[in-house]
């Protein structure tokens, strides 16, 4: 398996980023960068909701497409925005489910969307970026 390090991106706004395999191990890897994003930028009390999010987008992409690779991106566009984004090549739009009581699925975007200020993604060229953005309170 291909390693690499998560990085802190050369311009524009602040954030962090990895290409990690497209594997359920992935998950782990994502919520470890999230977490560690949030706490480098003194925001940890967003780490639960932060790990959530983008545990739900690495499996999104694990289960709906037939990516090799992932990229996870946490970037702060503002000082009070933090945006988690998963990278696949899957041109795809996410779909949000309506699941029954009784099903197993469909409920990951759900979640993002209860846990985030809003979601969305972008089409690219080569795919698609699935994002969920957390709001960062307010410093005195």
């Amino acid at each position: 398996m291909t390693r690499a390090e998560a990085r802190s991106t050369a311009s524009g706004a602040p954030g962090y980023t990895e290409t990690m395999p497209c594997v359920p191990e992935s998950a782990r890897r994502a919520r470890l960068l999230v977490s560690a994003a949030l706490s480098a930028w003194d925001i940890g009390e967003l780490a639960g909701d932060g790990v959530q999010i983008v545990a739900e987008l690495v499996g999104n992409a694990i289960d709906h497409t037939r990516c090799r690779v992932v990229r996870v991106l946490v970037t702060r566009s503002t000082a009070g925005v933090v945006r988690i984004g998963v990278a696949d090549n899957c041109g795809e739009a996410p779909e949000m489910g309506d699941p029954d009581g009784n099903s197993e699925g469909g409920r990951g975007l759900l979640l993002v969307d209860a846990l985030s200020r809003r979601w969305g993604y972008d089409r690219k060229r080569w795919g698609k970026v699935v994002w969920a953005e957390l709001e960062a309170p307010p410093r005195c």
